[in-house]
């Protein structure tokens, strides 16, 4: 396994480049969407003057801190989104990587629950510390030290995700009783009509009509759906080590994140994107 060799012999274990020069394009891509995504839905107009948005910048940041927000703003959204296109094109990779990663921590002073902003650092920074990106569309066939470490590190951020968040979730009663996810499922569909914007949430209505009620039977169900999402995130990074399980853990990883996407596609577009291409850093 070419993570353990990489291990014992200080990350001087020489792996394919490509890897990471495929990863960079994911990366651009779905950041890209996510912060073309940004410009909608009020995006845009987030810091009008007299905005709540507005009024909580300056009370969180400061007036003068929160007046360098406001003005910058709408300028960082265009630039951040070049830099993504950028980016994945393998136009100027390093630096349009490091425009990618000043606006996407531009978020984390306005957002209220920046995950996906965190984990988008994260695997960003893991990408800014690769030695060899690769330039265009072009991919680099070879075997090289450049990328060992972004790669491992790539692996272990992934890792320590999936593992934290299973963790989180057998911690968690209600969720390992099934309850919190037929919960969340039967009220979405009991107000669904009233969502101001429908198109955040994409639960299938033969889901919502087998599974969308508060019986025990439903309860049962989704206990069960709750037992197989805690076993994949626990078994998967192993899982995408071992080559010769590594397609089918990626079928199931796949499989996994668009299930999770159904339930809020804006907001967890970015986390599944960028989760799933890390998969292409598990192989040798």
């Amino acid at each position: 396994m070419w993570f353990c060799d990489a291990l014992a012999s200080g990350f001087q274990q020489p792996t394919d480049p490509v890897r990471l020069q495929i990863f960079r394009i994911v990366f651009g891509t779905v950041v890209a969407m996510r912060f073309l995504l940004s410009f909608g839905q009020g995006g845009w107009h987030r810091f009008t003057d007299g905005s709540l948005s507005a009024h909580l910048a300056e009370t969180r940041c400061g007036p003068v801190r929160a007046r360098l927000l406001l003005t910058l703003y709408q300028p960082a959204l265009i630039v951040r989104a070049a830099a993504a296109v950028a980016l994945a094109a393998g136009v100027l990779p390093r630096a349009a990587l490091l425009l990618v990663l000043a606006g996407a921590a531009m978020e984390l002073s306005y957002l209220k629950s920046p995950n996906a902003v965190r984990y988008t650092l994260l695997t960003g920074g893991c990408l800014l510390l690769a030695g060899d990106l690769g330039a265009g569309l072009h991919l680099t066939h070879g075997s090289t030290t450049a990328n060992t470490w972004a790669q491992a590190l790539l692996v272990l951020v992934t890792t320590d995700i999936y593992w934290n968040s299973a963790w989180q979730k057998l911690r968690s009663p209600q969720f390992r009783s099934g309850l919190y996810l037929a919960q969340w499922v039967h009220v979405y569909d009991q107000v669904r009509e009233q969502l101001p914007y429908r198109r955040q949430h994409a639960v299938p209505g033969g889901v919502r009509r087998a599974m969308g009620g508060l019986t025990h039977r439903d309860i049962c169900l989704w206990r069960l759906v709750a037992a197989v999402v805690i076993a994949l995130e626990i078994v998967l990074p192993p899982a995408l080590l071992v080559q010769e399980t590594m397609p089918y853990a990626v079928v199931a990883g796949v499989g996994m994140h668009a299930a999770f996407t159904c339930l809020k596609p804006r907001q967890l577009l970015t986390f599944s994107g960028l989760t799933v291409g890390t998969y292409i850093a598990f192989a040798a």
